[in-house]
């Protein structure tokens, strides 16, 4: 089967103007141009499209969804099958957040008490769903699925106040690295300072702190891009300036 832009349109509900411009970045080129003119579609790029969406509904950005689809090591089945792993959490978070909402209004009315911990349940469960998807794979392979699930329970047992803490440090940390940064020293005392809140931030995710595990973390902020770009917002080349702190400071 063959489809012009209009009628791929209308089949998948994405707009001829998203489509055009998914052509225009690279990521969803035609098959062909008719004589008329008008982008032709063959079954590749209905498949193309069908992978993208699916990346795009759990939130991939069109730069991270390019750089997997060109990557020669893609394997679409495997992706199917992480597609289909991430919509069954999402499914169960979601439960879990309309049984959180009817449990509130419940104590809304009188007919039952929550503690501060169960008016948080589902919302935890969000960010290690995230967590899974970004870094799940890298993070399993170099610390072992143990390490990983007891950070997980760990986190699913956080407090109101625990969670409300590890966002104070990651704005303070982020606050200091950069300072640090612009003083240009990895092992001077601004940057020491901003691994010293890198490690209570880590110890409240992460129980099971250690130096070797702080500076591994420390390598793969720089060996991966989607780590790398937490820091590089920061400035050019932050993360590898933090990468050379951690190693200071663990030392």
């Amino acid at each position: 089967m063959e489809y012009s832009i209009n009628k791929l349109s209308k089949m998948s509900g994405v707009s001829t103007r998203t489509l055009r411009y998914y052509g225009e970045i690279g990521l969803l080129k035609p098959a062909r141009a008719a004589s008329s003119g008008y982008r032709i579609y063959s079954q590749d790029q209905v498949d193309v499209l069908q992978q993208i969406l699916f990346f795009r509904e759990l939130e991939f950005s069109l730069d991270e969804i390019k750089k997997l689809l060109t990557d020669p090591g893609f394997d679409r089945q495997q992706a199917f099958e992480n597609h289909l792993h991430s919509l069954q959490n999402k499914q169960e978070r979601l439960g879990a957040l309309i049984e959180n909402v009817k449990c509130s209004l419940s104590a809304m009315k009188g007919e039952i008490t929550m503690s501060d911990q169960e008016k948080f349940a589902g919302f935890a469960q969000k960010l290690i769903d995230e967590n899974e998807q970004k870094y799940g794979t890298e993070i399993r392979a170099k610390y072992g699925d143990k390490a990983v699930d007891d950070s997980n329970a760990h986190l699913k047992g956080m407090t109101k106040d625990q969670y409300e803490q590890s966002e104070k440090l990651r704005i303070e940390l982020e606050e200091k690295l950069m300072k640090a940064f612009e003083a240009g020293d990895p092992s001077g005392e601004l940057a020491h300072k901003a691994c010293e809140l890198h490690k209570q931030w880590l110890c409240i995710f992460y129980p099971n702190y250690s130096k070797e595990y702080h500076r591994g973390l420390a390598d793969m902020y720089v060996a991966d891009e989607r780590f790398k770009a937490n820091y590089e917002k920061l400035g050019v080349g932050c993360t590898e300036f933090f990468r050379n702190a951690i190693i200071a400071y663990a030392k």
